[in-house]
């Protein structure tokens, strides 16, 4: 089969999976009355948890009592309904290595394959608008080095979440629905990847959104997770508003959103589109919209709240889908912030000031936002005791690196970060969610530690994840980072390559703080939760150990030049989806010296290993590893406490934005319209209309039925006078005929 008829059946297999989950739960759910059905044994995997399930409440991962086992008659359900999900997402990922290998065999890996499944919007063949051009809207999929990257670790990694959850959510109610959610949220995002072109990335980028809202708040009678959820999904709105007036700017310049040929005529034309910073403009609009979806300054909030929802989601969320959505995007489009870049270089020299940059170069701003949040980030991590408080706040940050690096134009880099970022976190999630399983629902590390002999499993996977993330040469994130850290440095911009090398140690000492106040030192919670744990069964450890054998491996696809002439293979596959720009507009490209790399390199080693030496010391010898936060709080108590209360950005938020404009400004309008809109225009207009009424009446009742009377007076009395000539006696009459006469006679005799 051909690679375009191949491509629609990496999106069947969640459609399907969601359809046969959602039904056989809704099954089940009138079955009982519209409860939620326990599983029975068959479908139960995990451990002795009850039906409250793990993450019911508090922002913890919560257990019920223990043998909450459905009755009977749900075990058959149970047993076919378990692996609907992870089927589907594992078809999925067999339709998509097809696919890229049906590409690579048509195209070298050189070019696009576009299939073209029906017409969506056609608005005719003589269109006056844009231009004159006909314009129509295709629902089509297309597969290129880019969406191929994708879809390959989407559904490699994503399938590996829901086989864990079969363990790790065997004892849920809900069960059935929240596989469904899931293969609707791989749905998503793989129509997000794969649309051929704005409309349907925005269909794809909608959807994960949604998702995100009904797995965020998938414990919804519980405030904490229903509040969360909606707090995903407002915040979300405010980057789509941004991303669609990018959509709507980029379908005004270029009078299409089919990316082929939109990149083909901004490549043709570069200073056409850039005059007056239209392209900036629509850049950033566009960049509004990643910052939502992947979580920046300053609509980062809500990804740390989205922990309401079951670990599992939180590992797809920050792993393998919503939150590598913009930059993703951003790399898609990565032709248009080349063109603002060199706009810029040619508008304002090479003297330009920051502010300058901010306002004429979007891929600068990306740059700027990406590296302040990786830092931002870096430092609220420092201070979190929730296990997935302190993961949540390393994906923001890890993220701000990824976008770093897109700004420096180092596109190919952005997206290594992106892959390997994928492995390493999905495994510390995962991990996560293992030992809040071996510990009935606990998140605070100052209740863990001594958990290393008991969980080894969990203990060596997130130990392998936590070196990658914090750089240690020959793991999969040392690669990757290392790259944008360098790109960054030799790019012109020496003050964020020093914040992003700071954020680096910070990363490899939180990192660190967490493994060491996990699973060293004696366990600090109580006894009867500490003889019940255990590790978790095969289904959460054998996808915990794939995750954590990526991420030792998956690094050495892009090993740098300097290193190994070649070895970028990675780089040189991304290549292709990075369309040529004419030479004018092509910024020249930046090259270290071999002792500047070697330098940089050892540099970012040296910076990981103190962090490393750092959390050891402080963390282990001769400290508790709980007693760290009482210390740095006695010395520096205004810093750890903003640092500890995350600048308080939530709490400024709630009081301008919830508090402020929200109530107050709603209190403020509902004013305006009852004493304003209601009190000055409807009642005032209800006053002239009333007023004008009453004066119509008495003009009416005056002048209208007073002349239409007055004649029927005169009439009435014109004939009483002529009726009381009507006597009856001939006599009278005859009179009055002699009279007449007489008066005709003399006027006769006057005249003549």
């Amino acid at each position: 089969m051909s690679a375009a008829a191949i491509l629609p059946w990496i999106l069947v297999f969640p459609v399907l999976g969601f359809l046969v989950n959602g039904l056989l739960y809704l099954a089940s759910h009138s079955k009982l009355g519209g409860k939620d059905a326990p599983l029975g044994p068959h479908g139960s995997h995990g451990g002795d948890h009850g039906p409250g399930g793990h993450d019911a409440h508090g922002g913890h991962d919560a257990h019920g009592a223990h043998g909450g086992h459905g009755e009977s008659h749900d075990i058959p359900f149970a047993a076919v309904h378990t692996w609907v999900g992870p089927l589907a997402s594992g078809l999925s990922f067999v339709a998509s290595v097809l696919a890229i290998l049906a590409w690579w065999k048509e195209t070298g890996g050189k070019s696009e394959v576009v299939a073209t499944l029906w017409t969506w919007l056609p608005l005719g063949e003589n269109a006056t608008w844009f231009g004159g051009q006909p314009l129509s809207v295709d629902v089509a999929l297309r597969i290129d080095p880019l969406s191929a990257l994708m879809i390959g670790f989407v559904t490699l990694v994503g399938t590996l979440i829901h086989v864990y959850s079969v363990g790790y959510m065997g004892h849920d109610p809900g069960y059935g629905r929240f596989f469904a959610y899931l293969n609707l949220f791989m749905f998503s995002m793989l129509t997000l990847v794969l649309g051929a072109n704005l409309a349907i990335l925005f269909v794809g980028w909608e959807g994960v959104g949604l998702c995100s809202y009904l797995l965020i708040g998938y414990y919804y009678t519980k405030d904490f997770a229903a509040d969360a959820g909606k707090k995903a999904f407002v915040v979300n709105r405010i980057g789509d508003f941004g991303f669609l007036l990018g959509i709507l700017a980029c379908l005004a310049m270029f009078g299409t959103v089919d990316f082929t040929a939109l990149f083909a005529k901004a490549a043709a034309s570069p200073g056409t589109y850039a005059a007056g910073g239209l392209v900036t403009a629509a850049c950033v609009c566009l960049f509004v919209g990643a910052c939502g979806k992947s979580a920046q300054i300053p609509l980062y909030v809500w990804l740390p709240d989205a922990m309401a929802g079951p670990t599992p989601v939180s590992a797809l969320i920050h792993a393998a889908t919503m939150v590598t959505a913009g930059v993703y995007m951003v790399a898609r489009m990565n032709v248009l912030f080349r063109i603002s870049h060199q706009w810029a270089a040619q508008t304002l020299g090479e003297n330009a000031s920051v502010l300058s940059l901010l306002t004429h170069d979007a891929a600068f701003l990306v740059a700027v936002v990406g590296g302040l949040t990786a830092f931002v980030a870096a430092t609220i991590g420092l201070a979190q005791t929730d296990i997935k408080k302190v993961l949540a706040y390393s994906t923001v940050s890890q993220l701000g690196y990824m976008f770093l690096g897109c700004g420096v134009l180092a596109f190919s880099s952005g997206m290594f970060h992106v892959f390997t970022h994928a492995w390493f976190k999905a495994c510390l999630f995962l991990g996560s969610g293992s030992v809040i399983h071996a510990l009935s629902g606990e998140q605070e590390m100052t209740a863990m530690g001594g958990l290393k002999e008991k969980i080894p499993h969990t203990f060596r996977t997130m130990l392998i994840a936590t070196l990658a993330i914090a750089g240690v040469p020959g793991l999969a994130g040392f690669f990757s980072k290392d790259q944008i850290l360098a790109e960054t440095f030799v790019s012109g911009h020496p003050v964020l390559w020093a914040l992003a090398a700071l954020t680096a140690g910070l990363t490899a000492f939180y990192m660190f703080r967490l493994v060491k106040m996990t699973f060293y030192g004696e366990f600090r919670g109580p006894k009867e939760v500490e003889a019940h744990v255990h590790e978790s069964p095969a289904t959460m450890t054998v996808p915990l150990w794939i995750l954590a054998g990526g991420s030792v491996v998956v690094g050495f696809l892009g090993i740098p030049e300097f290193l190994l002439p070649g070895g970028n293979r990675f780089g040189e596959f991304l290549a292709p989806a990075l369309p040529a720009l004419p030479p004018e507009w092509t910024p020249h490209p930046h090259h270290a010296t071999h002792a500047t790399e070697w330098a940089l390199m050892l540099g970012s080693v040296a910076i990981a290993g103190l962090g490393i030496l750092l959390a050891t010391r402080f963390f282990y010898r001769g400290s508790a590893p709980w007693a760290l936060p009482e210390r740095v709080a006695a010395a520096f108590p205004r810093a750890y406490r903003w640092v500890r209360n995350k600048y308080y950005v939530d709490e400024a938020y709630d009081a301008v934005v919830v508090e402020g404009l929200g109530k107050k400004g709603g209190r403020l309008l509902w004013e305006v319209d009852a004493r304003v809109v209601d009190g000055v225009g409807v009642h005032g207009a209800r006053n002239v209309t009333v007023g004008a009424a009453h004066g119509s009446s008495w003009a009416d009742a005056t002048f209208v039925d007073g002349a239409v009377n007055g004649v029927g007076e005169t009439f009435q009395s014109a004939w009483r006078g002529l009726g009381r000539l009507q006597t009856g006696q001939v006599q009278g009459y005859a009179l009055t005929m002699a009279a007449g006469v007489f008066g005709l006679v003399c006027i006769y005799l006057i005249l003549s």
